[in-house]
């Protein structure tokens, strides 16, 4: 890679902010958070150095799925604003740097969609087969729902018409027929309608779901021959429309099944995917101290495409699911992380944030938010990591993740000035609340965790080999330490990561032409000389960690 390279390629070394409007700032005091409010805090995202920010549905919703029931696609949810302040915020975003994606929802719509409210009115319907529709009881898909605290089967009887409708969620969003042509076509168009309002792509929920083509009927399946083949057709459109646009997808499957979703070796459907085996290992590692579980799931990444990019991320909008890990595994984090019933979600995932997990171990906090920044991929941050916010246990569900920000130890967090009854969610309490985490308190102080994370993300833009070159594992007679070497054309840079509370003194072995260089601290003041046999030793403190250019004698690369 060259240093331009990364203006072609900007998904790969860039960092990702995902909020929900609603949540985020209450500009008109009504109490929800609207997109003037957002723009009101782009600044706060520049200085952070978010460089794309993704949004979290803001259509027109009944809100009974906290706006992934979508009643219009071509909307903006009222509450929020209008189409334009969503314009608005856009371009400030792009005047800061940043780049503008959103949720598409497009595996279901909400039940109060007209498609489906046509579609159920009558089997006559011309949107009767936007969804798809079976006359006979369906058998037992218990173990099929994707809620299994709410939903019993993935098909529900429609009283009017006597037919069964598909929903692999909630019963109240019907499953998208993606067999049917016109559906294709329409998801198409609200593609093309956001783009040439401004977004630069999409995170795309649901995949695998989305593609599915069960209960469709024979000839449209048959017509549409591998869904792959449609997503290509996705993608391709989006390059036509949006040269430099992304397909973000979430597919929480394995590796090797997760490789087809990036086209095999063309690169050509989603132009990244979340890590979830990465996330899911890394939990693992800390619970048990031992860095084994996530070095191993970063030997077994597949190759992928030049083009295509892993998202890595600590947590996201959704529960912090744990399902790719064996029952034992998933039983050892959650003694570790969330050992009350009442933190864990579906028996498989938590509803907490780090910080709680850690009990507010500064050390632990920073530890793992400077390993996901040196892991291969692009750092993915969900709305107040970069300050440390908790969860909200008293607020059902997934939503305790999903609290008003803290801005500052005003009323609600300086949220909103509106009755805390008319909030989307109540203000997280206790030593996580606003009068102990919040931006106007860290802004300033250098100490922070919001500064720290600053420090993160500029170092991280700095050295590109993080998001572009293969990344080698480095051998250790340590098992709790993650030592990795990204070695591109640019450059070289190794972190190293200490799982455990007790200090350890890591030994550095590099190839032999790497004699005489040096190791320049990134992340501090320091550095270290590699001897005649490129060889160094480097102490860690207990969750220790280090970030370290590597220069050549007349390197004119800055550390």
């Amino acid at each position: 890679m060259r240093i331009t390279d990364t203006s072609d390629l900007w998904w790969k070394n860039a960092v990702i902010y995902c909020l929900d409007v609603e949540t985020y700032l209450d500009w008109d005091g009504d109490g929800t958070g609207d997109f003037q409010g957002l723009a009101q805090r782009i600044d706060h995202l520049a200085e952070l150095g978010v460089t794309c920010l993704w949004l979290m549905p803001f259509y027109p919703t009944t809100d009974r799925d906290d706006g992934y029931d979508v009643t219009d696609l071509y909307g903006v949810d009222p509450r929020l604003g209008t189409p334009g302040d969503l314009v608005e915020l856009i371009r400030t975003a792009k005047d800061r740097g940043m780049r503008v994606i959103a949720d598409i929802v497009v595996n279901h719509t909400s039940d109060q969609h007209p498609w489906f409210r046509s579609a159920r009115s009558s089997t006559d319907s011309p949107y009767r087969d936007f969804y798809v529709w079976r006359s006979d009881p369906p058998p037992d898909t218990s173990k099929e729902v994707v809620f299994p605290d709410q939903e019993q089967s993935i098909w529900e009887l429609d009283e009017k018409t006597g037919e069964y409708y598909l929903h692999r969620f909630y019963k109240h969003q019907p499953d998208l027929n993606v067999a049917n042509p016109k559906v294709r076509d329409e998801i198409a168009k609200v593609m093309g309608y956001w783009l040439e309002l401004g977004l630069d792509g999409f995170r795309v929920d649901a995949v695998p779901f989305f593609l599915e083509t069960i209960g469709a009927g024979d000839e449209q399946v048959e017509a549409l021959g591998d869904p792959h083949d449609y997503l290509r057709s996705l993608r391709s459109f989006l390059g036509r429309r949006n040269g430099s646009g992304i397909l973000l997808g979430e597919v929480n499957l394995p590796h090797e099944q997760q490789r087809l979703f990036f086209g095999e070796g063309d690169g050509d459907e989603l132009t990244m995917m979340f890590d979830f085996i990465a996330m899911q290992t890394m939990y693992l590692s800390l619970a048990r101290q031992d860095a084994g579980p996530l070095v191993q799931a970063l030997l077994d990444r597949p190759e992928i495409p030049a083009d295509c990019q892993w998202a890595t991320f600590v947590r996201n909008h959704d529960e912090l699911t744990l399902d790719k890990l064996s029952e034992d595994e998933r039983q050892e984090v959650f003694a570790a992380f969330g050992p009350d019933p009442d933190m864990q979600l579906y028996g498989r995932g938590l509803r907490r944030r780090l910080p709680p997990m850690v009990d507010g171990d500064p050390r632990r906090v920073r530890l793992v938010y400077s390993l996901l920044f040196s892991l291969p991929g692009t750092p993915t941050l969900f709305y107040g990591e970069e300050i440390g916010m908790g969860e909200n246990l008293e607020v059902p569900g997934r939503l305790a993740v999903r609290t008003p920000m803290q801005w500052s130890d005003d009323v609600n967090g300086g949220f909103s000035p509106a009755r805390a009854s008319r909030l989307p969610a109540a203000v997280t309490g206790d030593g996580y609340g606003p009068a102990h985490v919040n931006v106007r308190a860290q802004r300033r102080d250098p100490d922070s965790l919001l500064s720290f994370i600053s420090l993160l993300v500029r170092r991280y833009r700095e050295c590109p080999e993080l998001g572009w070159a293969p990344v080698r594992v480095l051998d250790q007679p340590h098992t709790t330490v993650v030592a990795l070497l990204s070695e591109g054309d640019v450059g070289a840079v190794l972190t190293l990561h200490n799982l455990s509370a007790d200090p350890v003194t890591v030994p550095v072995r590099l190839d032999r032409e790497r004699a005489g260089h040096r190791l320049v601290e990134l992340l501090q003041d320091g550095e270290h000389e590699l001897d005649e046999r490129a060889r160094t030793e480097v102490p860690l403190e207990g969750y220790g960690y280090r970030w370290y250019r590597l220069l050549g004698p007349g390197s004119r690369q800055l550390a």
